[in-house]
C-alpha cells in the first residue's frame, strides 16, 4: 500500500520515508531480505543477466547481500558503485567479490577500493540496481538527493530513446514502505522500468522515456 505524501516537498518526503526505513526491525529486515530475492531471482531481466551492479546496504535500505550471494551462485558478476575520485557526482562500478576489499567513502558507505582494473564501463553492464528513497506508481524516483544514480542513468536513458535493448537497464529496489502516491518530479529525474520489493514486482510502461 503506497502512502500518502501530497502535502509534503522532496526533502519531507526524503525524511519521512528514510524515518519508515529506519524504524524497521531487525526481524522485519530479513523477513523483507528473504520476500525480496524469491521476485528478483524470478525476474527475467535479472534471469538473462551476465553483468549486474548491485549495491552494499546503508541507511535502512533492503538487505542486498542475499542477492549478491544468488548471484554468485549463478555465475553472475557483481559489480558495486565507487564514487568517482576526480568527477564529482559521478559514480564508478567495480567488480566485486568475496575478496575484494572494501573502504569506507566520505559518506560512510563501504565501496571497493579503487583499482583501475576493476573498473567496467556502464553500457557493459546488463542491469543496474539501484537504491532509491522512494518511487511512486509510475515509476518516478526519488534519490537521496545528490544525484549520482540520476547521472548514470541518464546514458541509460538517452541511449533507451533509440535503441530500446539499451544498457545498463535499471531496476530499483525498495521496501514497501518506500512506495508512495504521486513523486514530484524534476527535470534530471529518471524514471525506473521496474522497481523490485518484498512485496511485488512492479513493472511501468516505458516507451517514451
Amino acid at each position: 500500500m503506497s502512502f500518502d505524501i501530497t502535502s509534503l516537498n522532496r526533502s519531507e518526503i526524503r525524511k519521512e520515508i528514510r524515518q519508515q526505513r529506519l524504524d524497521l526491525s531487525s526481524e522485519q529486515q530479513s523477513q523483507a531480505a528473504t520476500q525480496l530475492l524469491t521476485h528478483f531471482i524470478n525476474a527475467p531481466k535479472i534471469q538473462q543477466a551476465k553483468n549486474i551492479a548491485l549495491y552494499l546496504t546503508n541507511d535502512g535500505e533492503l538487505d542486498t547481500q542475499t542477492l549478491i550471494n544468488w548471484c554468485w551462485q549463478q555465475g553472475k558478476n557483481i559489480y558495486l558503485p565507487v564514487l568517482h575520485p576526480f568527477s564529482k557526482g559521478h559514480l564508478l562500478f567495480l567488480h566485486y567479490t568475496k575478496q575484494t576489499p572494501l573502504v569506507a567513502n566520505k559518506y560512510g558507505i563501504a565501496e571497493p577500493k579503487l583499482n583501475l582494473s576493476s573498473v567496467i564501463i556502464p553500457e557493459q553492464l546488463d542491469l543496474i540496481c539501484t537504491p532509491l528513497v522512494a518511487f511512486d506508481s509510475t515509476g518516478n524516483r526519488l534519490g537521496m538527493g545528490g544525484g549520482f544514480y540520476d547521472r548514470t542513468l541518464s546514458i541509460w536513458q538517452r541511449n533507451f530513446r533509440l535503441d530500446k535493448s539499451a544498457k545498463p537497464y535499471p531496476i530499483g529496489l525498495a521496501h514497501n514502505c518506500q512506495h508512495v502516491t504521486n513523486l514530484p518530479s524534476e527535470n534530471w529525474d529518471v524514471p525506473l522500468p521496474e522497481v523490485i520489493t518484498p512485496q511485488k514486482h512492479y513493472q511501468f510502461f516505458r516507451e517514451n522515456i
